[in-house]
């Protein structure tokens, strides 16, 4: 082994982040991790607290003053917000948060702080940028204009109508009737269409009339899908844009509404700051286990985990898994949600990781359980009904292609042929016919890889970004995912792997570090995610060595755990999570201990 110009050797590199990562576990066995707070689920927040006390339903004064300190004191220097306290100012997350001073703040203490957000809104160009920045999807624009009307901010005549009267239709023709919103909206069409029509009606007569008759059912439909801890999908903003609008049509009293204002409550953070959503519990435990796979360093063969820690983890991914039909998208038993909490919805990626994780929890020579067994079959099928007829696998449900979200992706389908790869080859007894099904469907999802990727070799994901490429894109990401699992599924000689990788090697910085392409400031999630879909890739080694020394240098500068805004959450919304440096880190550096590359 050599060492590193820091005097670190690679052994001793991946062995303190894996110590790092071990040690973040909860005391339970698993791992919680922490996702950054937002301005914008703050702004969100506080302007349902608002209207709930303008209500005289809940008297939070203390938590809307910290609420708003809060938001005073993260103004980025241009005058803008961004979604995190690391991201860049954009137009949706100003106007929310302008929007609640303008509302809730009183007074002259903020002056200078409404005036100067007031300058970065008109030079981005207000409503007709947010229009513009989400097109068709009416996902987040109508919640932004909504929010900003409700504070009267703007007039209610420039927020687009939602035809809410189509959640009273049966869900499964939801993807047949294009709604113009994502499948995991349904609670904002429901609210937020109803308080745009309690403010500005409808100009037709008969939709006006259809939307009159369509107002207490809905509502229905609202209450039955919404989490018994009144928080949809975890979510802050989410749950905040449905509470503001249900008080905005006075309906302060409704059961929906209540549990909203408690989750929101419940949410906040000491700092008086609200998070994006609870947390990603079951996405970091499953990454975190898929990370410890295999042996501590290349000079022991002791598994990371004990026998205990391990039957811990597997028994609560393993309760974890959905053994009833969502009520919310309908989604059959077999899936796995990002989290364990109640507003978590089954879907096509933390599914895969899931699956991974508990074959990552058994030794090769280790039996698995009847369980285990079971839990993994359901979940396959699962997967395999997910799929779309393009042959990629979408996040939520099968046949929602028309907006972003909703569509096929490159990083959910190469987890998913990763996971059902790995399943065949480790579960002896599968069906014939299921064992078919598996080959049939992950054919055509080769195929979904390959016409999507670009014509310079990389892979485009859905679920992350880079806030310095144009696009918000980040084919590092996609690219890095997509090469692991096609060469791990042992198709590292294909056309499309080979131009995958030199994709890669074309883009590391000069510092040996990578972002979401060439040029643009490198990350530790980056860097270490290239490192891993590298690694044992002969022609990548000088890359692989360069890449790790810059690690190995943030681990001795004390900044291997400072995370980046790489995620996106729905629509686009940025977010960091505490533990993904360190997940990826221990990944990278112990692919590179276990292939002898030092």
């Amino acid at each position: 082994m050599c060492e590193s110009a820091t005097h670190m050797s690679v052994v001793e590199a991946a062995d303190v982040v894996t110590d790092l990562l071990v040690s973040a576990r909860n005391p339970r066995g698993w791992w919680t991790g922490e996702l950054s707070t937002s301005a914008l689920s703050t702004a969100t927040a506080v302007m349902a607290l608002e209207l709930a006390r303008r209500a005289d339903i809940k008297q939070c004064d203390e938590l809307i003053r910290k609420g708003i300190q809060w938001l005073a004191n993260h103004q980025n220097p241009d005058g803008g917000w961004g979604d995190t306290s690391l991201s860049h100012s954009n137009i949706s997350t100003s106007m929310l948060v302008n929007a609640v001073f303008r509302s809730a703040a009183g007074g002259e203490k903020y002056s200078a702080v409404i005036e100067s957000s007031q300058q970065y809104i008109q030079e981005h160009g207000g409503v007709d940028a947010v229009i513009q920045r989400y097109g068709k999807d009416r996902t987040f624009s109508a919640p932004i204009l909504t929010h900003c009307a409700l504070a009267g901010v703007i007039d209610w005549n420039q927020v687009m109508p939602l035809p809410f009267e189509l959640a009273c239709i049966p869900a499964r023709f939801y993807n047949a009737v294009r709604m113009p919103v994502v499948s995991y909206a349904l609670p904002a069409l429901i609210a937020i269409g109803q308080v745009i029509f309690h403010h500005r009606g409808h100009w037709n007569p008969v939709v006006r009339n259809i939307r009159r008759c369509a107002i207490k059912p809905s509502l229905k439909v609202l209450e039955r899908v919404q989490p018994e801890n009144g928080g949809f999908l975890e979510a802050t903003p989410l749950t905040s844009f449905v509470c503001m609008s249900l008080l905005g049509c006075g309906l302060a009293e409704l059961t929906v509404t209540r549990r909203c204002l408690d989750f929101i409550v419940s949410s906040v953070r000491k700092d008086g700051s609200w998070p994006i959503d609870t947390n990603l519990t079951t996405w970091v435990t499953s990454l975190s286990i898929n990370a410890l796979a295999g042996v501590k360093s290349c000079n022991s063969s002791e598994q990371i985990l004990n026998e205990r820690e391990r039957d811990r983890a597997r028994t609560w991914i393993l309760d974890q898994q959905y053994q009833k039909a969502h009520p919310y998208t309908h989604a059959a038993p077999g899936g796995w949600a990002w989290t364990d909490l109640p507003g978590g919805v089954p879907d096509g990626d933390d599914t895969p990781g899931a699956m991974l994780a508990l074959l990552n929890l058994r030794s090769v020579d280790e039996e698995f359980s009847d369980r285990e067994i079971s839990a993994l079959s359901a979940a396959a099928v699962w997967l395999l009904d997910l799929q779309n007829r393009d042959g990629g696998w979408p996040t939520f449900c099968r046949g929602w292609g028309t907006l972003p979200f909703d569509r096929s992706s490159s990083d959910l389908t190469a987890h998913v042929l990763r996971a059902l790869n790995r399943w065949l080859s480790r579960i002896p007894a599968v069906p014939e016919s299921l064992h078919r099904r598996v080959l049939s469907q992950s054919a055509r999802g080769l195929k979904f890889l390959e016409k999507h990727q670009t014509s310079d070799g990389a892979w485009l994901p859905l679920w992350f970004g880079n806030q310095w490429h144009d696009n918000d894109e980040n084919p590092l990401y996609g690219t890095s995912r997509v090469v692991v699992a096609l060469r791990e599924i042992g198709y590292q000689n294909l056309n499309s792997t080979q131009k995958g990788l030199q994709w890669l090697l074309e883009n590391q910085n000069s510092d040996g570090s990578w972002s979401g392409q060439r040029g643009l400031p490198g990350s530790i999630e980056e860097t270490s995610l290239a490192i891993e879909a590298l690694s044992g890739h002969s022609p990548g080694h000088l890359s692989v060595r360069s890449g790790t020394t810059w690690l190995i240098e943030q681990i001795q500068a004390g900044q291997i755990a400072e995370p980046s805004p790489i995620g996106f959450y729905f629509a686009k919304l940025w977010y960091f999570e505490r533990l993904y440096p360190i997940i990826f880190a221990t990944a990278a550096l112990r692919r590179v201990c276990q292939n002898s590359q030092f």
